[in-house]
C-alpha cells in the first residue's frame, strides 16, 4: 500500500511538471481495496480494472519503472508508451487492462470467467469498478450473464462516494450498492474498503465459492478517494470536514496501527520511498518510442 501511495504521489509530481499527456486519476486512499483483493487471488486469476488503475496494477506486481514509463509515454512502458495512464495492462501478471470507458471492462471480466469455465480450470476472474458503474447497462448485462451461467467472477465495487463530481445519492436511488446483487440471485456483501484484512477475507470467500462452481459475488468496498476525480479537479464540491474524517481512517494509517511497530513501519516507508524515487528517475531516463514502433501492436 505504501508503494502505491508513493507511486501516485510521483505521478502527481510528473503531471504538475507537464510531463504527462492527458489526465491522470490517482488511487490515493483506496489502496486497501486493491491490495486486499489481490492478496486473496492466485497469480493466474485474471484481473481487470478502471482507468483509476495504477494501484491495482502495482498490487498485481507490475514493475513501477514500466508503469511510470507507460504514463510518461516512454519506450519500456507496459504498453510501449502507447496506452498511457488510463490503460495500464500487464498480461504477464494476468492483468487484462485498465479501461477508460466506464463499465466497458465488466463484459471482458465475464468473458475471462467464461474462458476459465470452458477450459475447465479453476481460475477466478475479478474486476474492480467504481460506484458510478452500477448505473451503466454493461454492469447489469455482465452480472446477469455471470449469474445465468454461474461463472467464476468476483465483482468489486470501489465505492469512493463520488462518480466523478456527483455524490452517490445524486445518481443512485439505493444507499447500499451491494443490494443490486439481489436482482441477479448472487450474494451481495459490503466491506470496509479501508481495512486491508477485511477486504482480503471477503474476496477470499467469494473466490473460493467461485472456484467451487458456486458462481459470482458482488462486493461493495466502502472507501474514499483523497484527491479529486482527476488531476484537474480540486474537489471543492466535498462537504466541509468530510476529507478530514476520512483521512483519520487512511488505510495505511489503519494498517500501521494494527502492526503497532512504529520503527518497522517507518522503515518500510523510507525503503519504499527510495525505491519509487529510483523507479521514477529510471523511467524519466528512458527514450520516447522509436517511430518504427508507431503501428506495432495496433489493430486498425
Amino acid at each position: 500500500m505504501v508503494r502505491i501511495r508513493e507511486f501516485e504521489n510521483g505521478v502527481g509530481t510528473l503531471f504538475h511538471r507537464n510531463l504527462v499527456r492527458g489526465s491522470t486519476h490517482l488511487y490515493n486512499g483506496q489502496e486497501a481495496v486493491a491490495v486486499g483483493a489481490v492478496a486473496a487471488l492466485r497469480p493466474t486469476d485474471p484481473v481487470t480494472c478502471t482507468y483509476r488503475g495504477h494501484g491495482v496494477v502495482l498490487a498485481r506486481g507490475s514493475d513501477p519503472v514500466a508503469c511510470y514509463a507507460e504514463i510518461l509515454g516512454r519506450s519500456g512502458g507496459l504498453c510501449g508508451g502507447k496506452g498511457g495512464s488510463m490503460h495500464l495492462t500487464d498480461v504477464s501478471r494476468a492483468h487484462y487492462g485498465s479501461h477508460a470507458i466506464v463499465g466497458a471492462h465488466l463484459p471482458i471480466a465475464v468473458g475471462l470467467g467464461l474462458g476459465a469455465q470452458y477450459r475447465g480450470t479453476d481460475e477466478v476472474s475479478l474486476t474492480f469498478f467504481g460506484d458510478g458503474t452500477v448505473n451503466i447497462g454493461a454492469f447489469h448485462e455482465a452480472l446477469n450473464l455471470a449469474a445465468v451461467w454461474s461463472l467464476p467472477v468476483v465483482f468489486v465495487i470501489e465505492n469512493n462516494l463520488y462518480g466523478e463530481y456527483s455524490p452517490v445519492a445524486a445518481t443512485t436511488p439505493i444507499t447500499r450498492l451491494a443490494d443490486r446483487a439481489a436482482g441477479y440471485a448472487m450474494p451481495g456483501v459490503q466491506v470496509d474498503g479501508n481495512d486491508v484484512h477485511a477486504v482480503r477475507d471477503i474476496v477470499a470467500t467469494a473466490a473460493e465459492r467461485a472456484r467451487g462452481g458456486g458462481g459470482p459475488t458482488l462486493i461493495e468496498a466502502l472507501t474514499y478517494r483523497q484527491v479529486g476525480h482527476s488531476r484537474s479537479d480540486p474537489a471543492t464540491y466535498r462537504p466541509e470536514g468530510e476529507l478530514d474524517a476520512w483521512l483519520e481512517r487512511d488505510p495505511i494509517t489503519l494498517l500501521e496501527r494494527f502492526i503497532g511497530d512504529a520503527a518497522a513501519t517507518a522503515s518500510v516507508r523510507e525503503r519504499v520511498a527510495a525505491e519509487i524515487t529510483a523507479a521514477l528517475d529510471a523511467a524519466l531516463a528512458l527514450p520516447e518510442p522509436d517511430e518504427a514502433e508507431l503501428l506495432t501492436d495496433v489493430i486498425g
